[in-house]
């Protein structure tokens, strides 16, 4: 054993390993940095540059990709309030609101703080459960990944504030547009209406830009301020890091969370972190800052979706079973380089098990202190007025929803999504639990039909399941012994709900016929094929009819905790304009895309948008303009990225990047 250990460190202390490992690290800060693109894109990007490599030296830039990216694609979350990855959507709850108080360092401190607490944690649990994880992962069959997925649905209980039949009409919402596609167990068609995009279901990146990204963008755009008032950020990050430290047993037990549900296959980071958010609110007993910029919640899911990656590599690793879509594109990276993953990495190839190991937590080092380092200066960000960030931003995520398929459809998902999120912002219907119902359809299902097929309903009675019910009662038990209470916050909700009755009656009316057409759709369908749709669908008719039941009497409903506007928000501000007018410039820009392609409609929408709203001479439009446009293409023609065709390309050919 003392041989295997100090091979696989002579190999983690080569030169050449600790330069691709760094080069790795640097491919995953940009890659993270990058709303949208997340693990999978950046592996992909590695994959043919592996040929021909020493696998020792292969290996270190694969992990130090996969290592960074669940730290640097917090940068986004917490400075522009778009979800880096689907592992960073929780972070934006807390951290978004953080920036907008002028704490963005203290944030991205407390982040990559607890991010490289979570990655060393993961990497030294994984060097000592590497050799029993084989029967651990074993015992977790079907019925119990179900039951998991059902603990990942019970946080819409923590996130749903005030109006828990708010909170599950949303959460339903999620899991019907979730459930969009092929039914897992027949194949049938749901809700697609014969389009053939909507066949293969809506993308979670396309999903998490439109419910939160837009919406934000769109708000802090008719503001028409800087993100944060405050442009002294100092050391910001310092406070961050010991907060980290003044709350260790939280981050402690989330990264405890990570492991186990990053060794579970088919999980991953879309679930952990809000699992690790919902614990964060549940076990505080002041709860009332959560949703508005409480550390706490930053901490946890940091330091739960770093930890995830350490618990990930233990079925990659010793069963070959992908954790995840980017450890599915690690299985093939392993592969290229003559690697074939089993239990020959716990046997006869001991030593490159615990060179992966330790060339993570060593690449946790390495993208936790840079991007340490850069937070100070990338916080500034946030003291640049909006009118400057908003066409920036409004671009970049359109290029990144556009790689989810390649499709134009991409950007009108986008947009109806968008239509959705901001609806949902406006009228205080919590958001978090649509992304988590959205996130855990497919899995639930999935696991669902797979525990009935193989165990009939006896599943229920495996010693697992039991386990994770009680874990589930108590989760739930949490989440309603005692909701925050602001009483302020409550008086200005009361005001703005009260004098806007009529529209949110509307958009309640519209989710309910959402459900009625997903009911109507299910009965269409074979037994298997539309029993789940049809269940959720037939609840949430309820708790959907009661919001809207109350509202169409006049009676006000109790307000969420996330989500919402105060009416006296923007008193006194000058140059705001209404939420349509914002919309009208962002649909403008996607039907631009759709007539003239993408890069001649970024000219005309940043070039007006600049001139108009920003108030910026030629000169700096031009520059800025440039910059836009040059970046854009050098990354899509190094990551070997499309961007969208306009109906101008389909009759014009025209050269690369205008065509």
């Amino acid at each position: 054993m003392l041989d295997v250990l100090l091979t696989a460190l002579a190999n983690v202390a080569s030169g050449e390993h600790l330069l691709f490992l760094f080069s790795g690290v640097l491919l995953g800060l940009a890659v993270g940095i990058f709303p949208g693109l997340g693990g999978i894109v950046g592996l992909s990007l590695c994959l043919p540059f592996l040929y021909g490599m020493d696998p020792i030296s292969a290996l270190a830039m694969l992990i130090g990709l996969v290592a960074v990216i669940p730290t640097s694609d917090t940068f986004t979350s917490v400075l522009m309030g778009i979800p880096g990855s689907s592992a960073s959507q929780a972070t934006v709850l807390d951290g978004f609101p953080l920036a907008k108080q002028g704490h963005a360092a203290r944030a991205l401190g407390a982040a990559f703080t607890a991010s490289l607490f979570g990655g060393l944690f993961g990497a030294v649990v994984l060097t000592g459960f590497v050799l029993i994880a084989r029967p651990v992962i074993l015992a977790f069959g079907s019925a119990e990944l179900f039951m998991l997925a059902i603990l990942g649905l019970s946080m819409v209980g923590v996130l749903a504030g005030h109006s828990l039949s708010k909170g599950l009409a949303a959460c339903g919402l999620g899991l019907l547009l979730g459930s969009i596609g092929g039914a897992p167990a027949t194949g049938e068609f749901r809700m697609s209406m014969d389009v053939p995009y909507l066949m293969d279901g809506i993308k979670l990146v396309i999903v998490g830009l439109g419910i939160f990204a837009i919406p934000e963008i769109l708000d802090l755009a008719r503001q028409n301020r800087a993100i944060s008032k405050d442009a002294s950020l100092g050391s910001g990050w310092l406070d961050g890091a010991k907060d980290m430290f003044r709350h260790k047993w939280l981050c402690f037990r989330c990264a405890i969370a990570g492991c186990i549900v990053g060794a579970l296959p088919g999980l991953g980071g879309s679930v952990v972190d809000w699992i690790a958010y919902g614990h964060a609110v549940q076990t505080s007993k002041d709860k009332s800052k959560f949703g508005k910029g409480d550390i706490r919640g930053v901490l946890a899911p940091e330091s739960a979706n770093n930890a995830k990656e350490g618990g990930g590599l233990i079925p990659t690793l010793l069963f070959g079973i992908p954790g995840s879509g980017s450890m599915a594109v690690f299985i093939g990276g392993m592969i290229l380089i003559g690697m074939e993953p089993g239990p020959s990495l716990v046997g006869s190839d001991l030593d490159i098990t615990y060179t992966i190991i330790w060339s993570l937590a060593l690449a946790n080092v390495l993208g936790a202190g840079l991007c340490l380092f850069l937070s100070p200066t990338v916080a500034r960000l946030t003291t640049i007025p909006y009118a400057y960030l908003a066409p920036f931003m409004i671009t970049v995520i359109c290029f990144a929803a556009f790689q989810a398929t390649r499709d134009l459809d991409d950007l009108l998902a986008l947009l109806g999504v968008s239509l959705l999120g901001i609806a949902m912002k406006r009228f205080g219907w919590p958001r978090p639990a649509f992304l988590i119902g959205f996130v855990l359809a497919g899995t639930a299902e999935t696991y669902l039909y797979q525990a009935v097929q193989f165990y009939e309903w006896s599943f229920l009675t495996r010693p697992g399941v039991i386990i994770i019910g009680v874990l589930i009662a108590i989760s739930v038990w949490f989440s309603i012994r005692k909701k925050p209470e602001n009483p302020v916050e409550e008086e200005d909700e009361k005001i703005s709900h009260a004098t806007n009755l009529k529209p949110q009656a509307i958009f309640a009316g519209f989710v309910v016929l959402l459900f009625a057409f997903g009911l109507i759709d299910a009965s269409n369908q074979s037994f298997l094929g539309g029993i789940f749709t049809g269940g959720v669908c037939a609840v949430m008719l309820v708790f959907s009819g009661i919001v809207f039941y109350k509202l169409a009497i006049g009676k006000v409903d109790d307000p969420v905790n996330y989500d919402h506007e105060h009416v006296g928000e923007h008193v006194g501000m000058e140059d705001v304009q209404s939420m349509g007018h914002y919309l009208a410039w962002f649909v403008g820009f996607i039907a631009g895309i759709a007539m003239i392609g993408f890069l001649p409609a970024l000219t005309i929408f940043m070039g007006a948008y600049l001139r108009t709203k920003a108030k910026a001479s030629w000169l700096r439009v031009i520059v800025l303009l440039a910059c836009t446009l040059g970046g854009l293409t050098a990354l899509a023609h190094i990551m070997i990225l499309d961007f969208p065709r306009g109906y101008l390309q389909e009759l014009i050919e025209l050269p690369w990047p205008i065509g």
